[in-house]
């Protein structure tokens, strides 16, 4: 099994002390997020969990931290954009912290297992098109001795943020223009050697030696574990969406990162709530089991192909 830590929120940089302290205990408590009382337990073992792929804007909090997770493969998907304080309004300086924390992370656990993002990508009166191909270049310079590929996706709307995106004032942004931005971003790419691909997005854009992303990637968690895993598509996700099937263990409006495209976060008075709940001892990341819930163990097993034929005899 893959575990997500988390599309929902960004655990390494608000909550990797928790993480750690599940790790040692060896489960962890997920509430359903359409049903708040239906909890399931899910092991931590490293005999189920295959791979984990931590989720980020900032890893600061986690880098001392990493030994901890020595029984584990686990790689990176780093989000690190050209926006400033108005859009990602609770990042540390990218210059001074961000940035620096990329290279050390990359130092620490090696390139093919820190995947830079720069996405959403959106237009408006300050981030124009040579905005961000001025700024990408200046970014791709200083990772790509750090990273192999960067993946990029365009903002989607979603109708729980439409007053979030209202003030981004996003212009028009029609697929010729993604594909001319997407152009000049690969050369860009390309000409620092590093691979380039889009996550959940309908265009294609292969004649520019862009491919479709699997952010939870089952062909580089075999390359790291260096064995076959019998693993399926994510039948959860947007059908544009590529990645494999994994547990996520995070939960919606709790991210401390304030920015204004995400989909994650839709309550800011629910978002300073659940963090005040929020209890590095407990199961849950947010609060603790009440009286009403009802805890289902997850059934949890090995996607390794040798696992696999051990099991079946």
């Amino acid at each position: 099994m893959i575990i997500s830590a988390s599309r929902r929120t960004d655990i390494p940089t608000y909550y990797s002390q928790w993480f750690i302290n599940r790790i040692r205990a060896g489960y962890v408590y997920v509430r359903n997020p359409r049903n708040a009382h239906q909890v399931s337990r899910i092991s931590l073992s490293p005999e189920t969990v295959d791979g984990i792929v931590f989720w980020t804007k900032n890893p600061v909090p986690m880098l001392d931290k990493l030994a901890a997770l020595r029984d584990y493969m686990y790689y990176f998907q780093f989000t690190l954009n050209s926006y400033g304080a108005d859009i990602e309004g609770n990042l540390p300086s990218k210059n001074d912290v961000v940035i620096p924390a990329f290279c050390r992370l990359s130092d620490a656990i090696g390139p093919d297992r820190v995947i830079w993002r720069y996405d959403p990508i959106f237009l408006s009166e300050t981030y124009t098109m040579e905005y961000h191909l001025f700024y990408y270049e200046k970014l791709a310079r200083r990772l790509s001795p750090y990273t192999k590929k960067c993946t990029i996706s365009f903002l989607d709307f979603y109708r729980n943020t439409e007053k979030n995106l209202a003030l981004l004032s996003p212009a028009r942004f029609p697929d010729h223009q993604k594909e001319q931005l997407a152009k000049g971003i690969a050369e860009i790419a390309h000409s620092y050697g590093l691979k380039v691909d889009t996550c959940a997005e309908g265009i294609e854009l292969q004649q520019y030696g862009i491919e479709h992303a699997s952010c939870v990637d089952g062909r580089l968690l075999e390359r790291l574990l260096q064995c076959q895993l019998h693993i399926k598509k994510d039948k959860n996700q947007r059908p544009e969406c590529g990645c494999m099937e994994s547990l996520d263990i995070g939960a919606y409006n709790t991210c401390g990162s304030g920015c204004r495209y995400c989909y994650a976060n839709y309550n800011e008075g629910a978002v300073r709530n659940n963090r005040e709940k929020h209890d590095p001892d407990s199961p849950l990341l947010i609060g603790t089991i009440g009286p009403e819930d009802r805890i289902t163990e997850r059934k949890m097993v090995s996607w390794k192909e040798d696992q696999l034929r051990f099991d079946l005899g």
